[in-house]
């Protein structure tokens, strides 16, 4: 017999061949929540067209119990249905919920999703072009320098160089040594599972020079010296000191951003340089610790497993992140738009994009001389 504080459903036929379902227990929230997917089960092979519902024997009925048999009664009553009176409520208000009707499919808008992909693509493309605009102005403007040198804005190039170089010293030096001590630890363990320890310096040599030290005083330029770059042209856009500038009679690309540029691409090589230093004698620390590998071992193994091609490879590769770094930065600060909005998005969209072209451009150096600087 089916315990009197649970919901079931009882079906029978009469000796006519009618089909009875009587529903027994009570059907509310707490009793039918556990056993929902059962009871419409049960409802299912139970019922039929023709079926006979009695609801007089229930002990409780709520809304969620009447809304399971409206589904199984795919929201239409049934022809013959005994209820108590006190439930004659609950079912003439689902009956007055409208049958919403399936819903048709989604189609693609091909128009619109082609248009979409054609504004973005010119956005990117006007963008680009911009850049190119802004590095045509700024090898001009060096081009020029090269006549009059008393010209060169030394004070201004010194300063970035000591903004973006200097004063990132400290959490390079961080970054990169705990780099090279967890690539030190963790390739290790799998050399030291295959007897070769030795060959931990081959690995974080290569790597950390090559790739790592680059990467890493490149990303961490931007975070640090690309948004600042972006504010500090968008503020002074906002304040039309750039127009204040060429009003003067004082070129902008002169004093404001080919400092910038030059000085990110003296200080980044430089940087990358701190960084392979500390990075390397982290990987030392980990060989030492893991493995046993002294430090003086470890310096006479370095340079024989690692050619300089590729330790001046990376080296390159700074000054490239730099410049690349510092157009950036600048276009999109010069484009900011003057207000407050305007300069948080730029600074954003600046980061963004320095970030992701520093990263396509590491790529396409490491295919294209994917045979430089491999040999020992």
């Amino acid at each position: 017999m089916e315990s009197a504080l649970e919901p079931s459903v009882r079906p029978r036929r009469d000796p006519a061949g009618a089909l009875h379902i009587q529903l027994l227990g009570p059907w509310n929230l707490r009793a039918t929540r556990r056993r929902t997917a059962e009871l419409m089960g049960e409802l299912a092979r139970g019922s039929s067209a023709d079926a006979r519902w009695d609801l007089t024997a229930l002990t409780d009925l709520d809304t969620a119990g009447a809304t399971l048999l409206w589904t199984s009664w795919k929201q239409r009553r049934p022809a013959d249905l005994r209820l108590r009176p006190e439930d004659e409520r609950i079912f003439e208000l689902l009956a007055a919920v409208p049958i919403e009707p399936p819903a048709p499919a989604v189609a693609i808008d091909v128009t619109s999703s082609l248009a979409r992909i054609g504004s973005r693509t010119g956005t990117l493309a006007l963008q680009t072009l911009g850049l190119l605009d802004l590095l045509g102005q700024v090898v001009l403007i060096a081009a020029r320098l090269t006549r009059y040198p008393a010209r060169i804005p030394l004070k201004e190039i010194s300063a970035a160089v000591f903004r973006n170089g200097t004063q990132a010293l400290p959490i390079t030096a961080l970054v990169g040594f705990l780099i090279g001590v967890v690539l030190s630890y963790l390739s290790a363990q799998q050399l030291h599972a295959l007897g070769a320890d030795t060959l931990v310096i081959n690995l974080t040599g290569f790597t950390i020079l090559r790739e790592l030290g680059p990467l890493l005083a490149a990303i961490l330029n931007v975070g640090r010296s690309g948004s600042a770059m972006t504010a500090e042209l968008g503020v002074m856009r906002i304040t039309n000191e750039l127009d204040a500038m060429t009003v003067l009679g004082i070129s902008p690309v002169l004093r404001l951003l080919l400092p910038r540029i030059v000085g990110q691409m003296i200080a980044l090589p430089l940087v990358v340089l701190w960084t392979d230093g500390l990075a390397i004698l982290g990987a030392m620390l980990g060989a030492k610790l893991q493995l046993g590998i002294s430090f003086g071992t470890f310096l006479h193994r370095l340079p024989q497993v690692v050619p300089v091609v590729s330790f001046w490879f990376g080296v390159c590769k700074g000054v490239l992140f730099g410049a690349l770094i510092g157009l950036i930065a600048c276009d999109f600060g010069l484009r900011a738009r003057p207000d407050t909005q305007g300069l948080a998005a730029a600074t954003t969209r600046s980061v963004v994009a320095a970030l992701t072209s520093v990263l396509l451009a590491d790529a396409l150096l490491a295919i294209a001389f994917a045979n430089v600087g491999l040999g020992s």
